[in-house]
């Protein structure tokens, strides 16, 4: 599994100069997609809906608006 490309612009773009903010998103070369965002496992777990659910190995993780609306045009509608 490969990184193929980035979904949206890069996190310079979106004000990120330092590199302690970056979260991004990727398609991979078997079409899922892989997130960096901010882990918020133990204080959204308790929050899923009844009909959501989470495997041990998945994680929550918060990726910032502007990072999802700007990878909109990017992500593929099939």
């Amino acid at each position: 599994m490969k990184i193929v490309r980035r979904l949206g612009v890069p996190p310079r773009e979106r004000g990120s100069g330092t590199g302690q903010s970056c979260p991004d998103i990727f398609e991979l070369s078997d079409g899922d997609f892989a997130v960096i965002g901010r882990e918020a496992t133990a204080e959204l777990d308790p929050e899923l809906p009844p009909d959501a659910a989470r495997a041990d190995y998945e994680r929550i993780v918060i990726v910032t608006r502007e990072t999802l609306v700007r990878a909109k045009r990017d992500i593929p509608d099939a």
